[in-house]
C-alpha cells in the first residue's frame, strides 16, 4: 500500500499545482447555479423593461437582452425531471429555485414559449405548498424569503401584501448599532433590507402614518448607505443573487439609473458564463488558495521555490483588510474568501491564511524581511479573530453579536478553525507580545468550552457553512465532526472524551465500499450515502491520528484503498454539492475534492515516514 499511497499523492499534488494561477494562487471555478441565473435574468429583464435609452450609456439593450435570452436557454435545458430546479446541476429540486426560475421567465416575456416548462414548475411548486412550503424551508429567517417573495410580485406572481415590509430605515442608524436594533435579515444581507424593504415602500406604503412619514425622510439617506457598502466591482458580496435583488428592486422603483444599479448590472454582465448561466459568486481565491496550500504543507515536506513564490506572499499579504470595512464595519485584519472587491473578512478565512503564513513564516526558505511582514500580518489576524468572539464562546462569520438568526451564529467548524490559528501562531510570538499571548490562551480555553457543550450525543457537530442534500435537515455532522477534530489534533488533545465520542462516531459512519458519503440515520436499513471524495478525504484525515487503535487502522486502511482507486479511476474530480452559500443555497467547488484528497494523503504520506 506504500508505494501506492506515494505515487497517488504525487499525482495529485502535481494535478493541483497544475491549477495554479501565472502568480502562483488559486482560483478553482464555482459551479453554476440556476438560481443565480434567475435572479439575473429577473432583475436585467425589470432593467430592460423600465429603463430609458438614456439609462444604457454603458450597456446596450441588445447586450442585455442577449443575456437574458441565454440565461432562459439555460433555465429551461436545466429543469429536473420533477419539474423543479436545484441550486445547481447536481442538487435536488428547491421549492426557493423552483419560484424564482418560474419569475425569471415571466418576467423574460417567455410565459407562453415555455408554457409547458412553467407548467411542469408550476406542479411541483404547488406539490411543495408553494409560499407555505417557501415559508417552512426558512422559518422566522427573512433573509431569503422576502426577496424571493418580492421578485415574484415583480413578476405579478404574488401579492406585495404577502411580502412582509422590511425596515429599511434601520440601515442608517450608525453600523456599530445594527446588532442591537433588532434587523430583521443576517448581517450580509443589508443592501437586500434597503433596496427590497425600498421596493415594498414604494409598491404598498405602510398604513401607519408614522411610519410612512419615518420611511419616506430615510429613502435617500438608506441609499447612501447602499451606496457606500456597493464594492468597486459592483457585486455586493461578489454574489449573484444578492445583487439581482439589489439591481430589480431599483429599477422597479424608476431607479434604473441610479449609480447602484448602474454598477450592479456592469457587474452581472461581466460574471456570466459563456453558457449563459450565472455562478453563486464569483470565486473563492483566498480561500480554495490557502487550502491548496495547508494542504500541500500537511505531507511535512519543504515546499520549493516553486511553490512558495515571493509573489505569492505579496498576494496574500495583499488580500488582508488593512481598513475598517465599509460593508460589515469589521476592524482591519480579516482576510475574506476571495481577492476581489466584493470579498468580507470572515472567522474561517482568517484563520485558514493564518495557517498559511504561519507554515510559511516556519520554512527554511523563509526570509527574514519575509517572517517580519509575515508576523505583522499575523498579529494583526488574531487580534481581530480576538474582538470577534462570541459570548457564547465561540467564533461568527462575520460579525460579533449577531446570534439570532442562521449562518450569523457561532459555528463549530469556525471555531475549531480559529483554534487550530491560534496554536499555530503562539510559538511564533515573543516576549514583547505577552500580553498577545495571554489573551489568545484564554480564547482557546473558551473556544474548547464552546465545542465541548455543542457536540451532540452521538459524538459528532454540525457544521455552519456546509450540508449534505441526502439529509432531512441538510446539515453535514461527517464535515463538522472532522473539522473539529483536527483542533483536537492539533493541539494534542485527542484522548479528551469529545474526541473519542467524535472518533467513534466517524468510525460508525464508514460505508462498506471504505468511503464515506453523509450520516446514514433515517435511511432505510442497509441503506448509505453515495461515499464522495470530499466527505471522505476530510473524514480519512480525522481519522488517520488514531491508527495505532486497531478498528481505527483498518477504517483508515480501507479509506485509503477507496480514495487511491478513485486517484487511479480519473474520478477524483468528481465534485459533490456540499457547500451552503448564504442563505442554505447549495454550491459545489471544483478544487475542493483535489484538496481534501492532497491533504489526506499529505498526512497519510508523513504518518508512512513516521513524522
Amino acid at each position: 500500500m506504500a508505494g501506492n499511497l506515494h505515487s497517488a499523492y504525487a499525482r495529485l499534488r502535481d494535478q493541483l499545482l497544475a491549477e495554479r494561477t501565472a502568480t502562483g494562487h488559486w482560483v478553482g471555478e464555482l459551479s453554476t447555479s440556476a438560481l443565480s441565473t434567475a435572479t439575473a435574468v429577473s432583475a436585467l429583464s425589470i432593467v430592460l423593461r423600465s429603463a430609458k435609452e438614456t439609462a444604457f450609456a454603458e450597456h446596450k439593450p441588445t447586450e442585455i437582452s442577449a443575456a437574458i435570452g441565454q440565461g432562459i436557454q439555460y433555465l429551461v435545458t436545466h429543469q429536473n425531471d420533477d419539474g423543479g430546479w436545484g441550486d445547481t446541476e447536481l442538487s435536488y429540486s428547491n421549492i426557493a429555485t423552483t419560484l424564482l426560475g418560474i419569475a425569471a421567465i415571466h418576467l423574460a416575456d417567455a410565459a407562453t414559449e415555455y408554457a409547458e416548462v412553467l407548467q411542469k414548475a408550476n406542479a411541483y411548486v404547488d406539490q411543495h405548498d408553494r409560499f407555505g412550503g417557501l415559508r417552512k424551508r426558512y422559518g422566522v429567517d427573512k433573509t431569503f424569503v422576502v426577496p424571493i417573495l418580492s421578485n415574484l410580485a415583480l413578476a405579478g406572481l404574488a401579492e406585495w401584501k404577502d411580502v412582509a415590509a422590511l425596515p429599511f430605515e434601520l440601515a442608517c442608524v450608525p453600523q456599530d448599532w445594527y446588532r442591537f436594533v433588532g434587523m430583521p435579515v443576517v448581517s450580509y444581507a443589508i443592501p437586500a433590507l434597503v433596496a427590497i424593504g425600498q421596493a415594498r415602500y414604494f409598491h404598498k406604503p405602510p398604513w401607519n402614518p408614522l411610519t410612512r412619514v419615518v420611511r419616506k425622510f430615510a429613502v435617500n439617506p438608506s441609499l447612501n448607505v447602499l451606496e457606500r457598502m456597493q464594492p468597486a466591482s459592483g457585486g455586493y458580496l461578489e454574489a449573484v443573487p444578492l445583487t439581482s435583488f439589489v439591481v430589480m428592486s431599483l429599477a422597479a422603483t424608476g431607479r434604473e439609473t441610479h449609480a447602484v444599479t448602474q454598477a450592479g448590472v456592469r457587474f452581472l454582465l461581466e460574471s456570466r458564463r459563456p453558457d449563459g448561466s450565472w455562478p453563486i459568486d464569483t470565486n473563492l481565491a483566498t480561500w480554495v488558495t490557502t487550502l491548496s496550500l495547508n494542504a500541500l504543507f500537511s505531507a511535512g515536506e519543504e515546499l520549493p521555490a516553486d511553490i512558495l513564490r515571493p509573489e505569492l506572499l505579496d498576494w496574500l499579504i495583499a488580500c488582508q483588510h488593512r481598513q475598517r470595512h465599509p460593508f460589515t464595519g469589521a476592524s482591519p485584519g480579516g482576510w475574506g474568501w476571495s481577492d476581489l472587491s466584493g470579498a468580507v473578512p470572515d472567522a474561517d478565512d482568517t484563520p485558514g491564511a493564518l495557517l498559511t503564513l504561519a507554515h510559511w513564516h516556519n520554512a527554511s526558505a523563509c526570509s527574514a524581511a519575509d517572517r517580519e511582514r509575515i508576523l505583522e500580518a499575523g498579529q494583526l489576524g488574531l487580534n481581530w479573530l480576538l474582538r470577534l468572539q462570541n459570548r457564547d464562546d465561540g467564533w461568527p462569520t462575520f460579525c460579533k453579536g449577531w446570534g439570532k438568526l442562521p449562518f450569523d451564529r457561532s459555528g463549530t467548524d469556525l471555531t475549531a478553525h480559529v483554534l487550530r490559528a491560534i496554536h499555530a501562531w503562539q510559538p511564533l510570538l515573543t516576549a514583547a507580545e505577552a500580553n498577545l499571548s495571554q489573551r489568545l490562551e484564554q480564547a482557546k480555553k473558551r473556544g474548547f468550552s464552546y465545542l465541548t457543550r455543542t457536540q451532540h450525543a452521538d459524538g459528532s457537530w454540525s457544521p455552519l457553512w456546509f450540508g449534505n442534500q441526502e439529509r432531512a435537515d441538510e446539515d453535514n455532522p461527517l464535515y463538522g465532526t472532522a473539522k473539529v477534530l483536527y483542533a483536537y489534533r492539533d493541539l494534542q488533545r485527542l484522548d479528551d472524551p469529545a474526541a473519542e465520542r467524535a472518533s467513534s462516531y466517524l468510525l460508525s459512519q464508514q460505508n462498506a465500499d471504505g468511503g464515506w458519503g453523509g450520516d446514514s440515520r433515517g435511511l432505510p436499513v442497509g441503506s448509505a450515502v453515495k461515499s464522495s471524495v470530499e466527505e471522505t478525504s476530510l473524514v480519512l484525515e480525522a481519522l488517520l491520528s488514531r491508527v495505532a487503535d486497531s478498528k481505527s487502522a483498518a477504517t483508515v486502511e480501507k479509506a485509503l484503498f477507496w480514495l487511491t482507486a478513485q486517484i487511479e479511476g480519473g474520478t477524483i474530480n468528481q465534485p459533490a454539492p456540499i457547500g451552503f452559500y448564504f442563505a442554505k443555497l447549495w454550491y459545489y467547488e471544483t478544487l475542493f475534492s483535489l484538496v481534501f484528497a492532497t491533504s489526506a494523503l499529505g498526512r497519510a504520506v508523513a504518518g508512512s515516514r513516521g513524522e
